[in-house]
């Protein structure tokens, strides 16, 4: 029963697991092979595209609204994802790691905030939810320029030159395709529809969508396993090392959110948008870029989902801890 319980409340953690083990055990290379087909026929970019499509469309308007008048704790929320992370991340870099454990780093440094699971966090927890979504949309929209420029900077830091050839014009135009239209398209389209029949039944459907989002990142951590299979059978002996890196690198985060908020003085109800939208990252972008920029480095997929994972047990922790109110922060 507990089993059955735990794979209800939990069942996009054991779908990832279950896509990743079903991928790398597979003798017969269909379930691969599958994945690698898709991803030859552009597969990931469209998944991406609906994705973010999807998202915009769960977008609240009028809660953005209301989210915009927390100046301050944007900003902050700002500084710690587009610049205290890729700090932390280059002070990663300079550890005796292998080339694809601090690529995959330093593309989870880059990226901007999660779209729905640390706006779901913060309301869990009590804080403002409309301020969450207005970092969401602020700090995804960003990313279309931050992120080209980000990560070029942190990838000689690999020690390889294979790793740092990255065109950030290109890159940019790719992100705006796939990321600010698809994403502008949704929130426009939720924004028109307002409170007309549809208009309420995407309202409605909001954990549906958000469950059908869920659904297609699982997908493309597939397609990624699928094609770094050989790579991540060699380096399974790394996974100890990748998931106490990626403790630490989120811990950092969260830390920094912390003093953020205390700097501030944003108290229970405010810090929590703060400090789960500012420490939580993207998996959806994440993965978009690896399976484009670094298909050879498997390691690095493997520290991308890996941190997903390990960031949403920290915070999911953490939310228990503000809601009994027997939180130290």
């Amino acid at each position: 029963m507990r089993v059955t319980v735990f794979l209800r409340r939990q069942w996009f953690l054991s779908a990832l697991l279950l896509a990743v083990a079903l991928t790398m055990v597979d003798a017969t290379e269909t379930v691969p092979g599958l994945g690698l087909w898709l991803r030859d026929r552009g597969a990931p970019s469209a998944v991406i595209f609906v994705i973010f499509l999807l998202s915009g469309g769960m977008l609240d308007a009028r809660q953005l609204r209301a989210g915009l008048r927390e100046v301050k704790g944007t900003l902050a929320a700002l500084g710690v994802i587009f610049i205290l992370s890729p700090a932390v991340g280059a002070l990663f870099g300079l550890m005796p790691l292998s080339a694809g454990i601090k690529i995959g780093v330093f593309l989870v440094a880059a990226m901007p905030t999660t779209l729905s699971s640390g706006v779901v966090m913060t309301g869990a927890a009590g804080g403002n939810m409309a301020h969450a979504l207005v970092i969401t949309v602020v700090a995804n929209s960003l990313a279309v320029v931050v992120v080209p420029i980000a990560l070029p900077l942190l990838l000689p830091l690999a020690g390889t030159s294979a790793a740092v050839s990255v065109d950030r014009i290109a890159l940019m135009v790719r992100l705006a395709l796939l990321v600010l239209l698809p994403l502008g398209i949704g929130l426009v389209a939720k924004w028109r529809l307002g409170r007309s029949r549809l208009g309420r039944s995407m309202d409605r459907w909001g954990r549906t969508l958000q469950g059908i989002c869920q659904g297609l990142i699982v997908v493309m951590v597939w397609i990624g396993v699928a094609g770094s299979r050989q790579t991540l059978v060699g380096g399974a002996g790394d996974l100890g090392l990748i998931l106490l890196l990626a403790g630490g690198f989120h811990a950092l985060l969260l830390a920094g959110a912390w003093f953020s908020a205390r700097a501030l003085s944003m108290g229970p109800g405010r810090r929590e948008s703060l400090i789960f939208m500012g420490s939580q990252k993207t998996l959806t972008l994440t993965l978009i870029l690896q399976l484009s920029l670094f298909p050879a480095y498997g390691q690095a997929l493997v520290v991308v989902v890996a941190h997903h994972i390990v960031h949403l047990m920290m915070d999911g922790w953490l939310v228990g801890r503000f809601k009994t109110g027997r939180s130290g922060v």
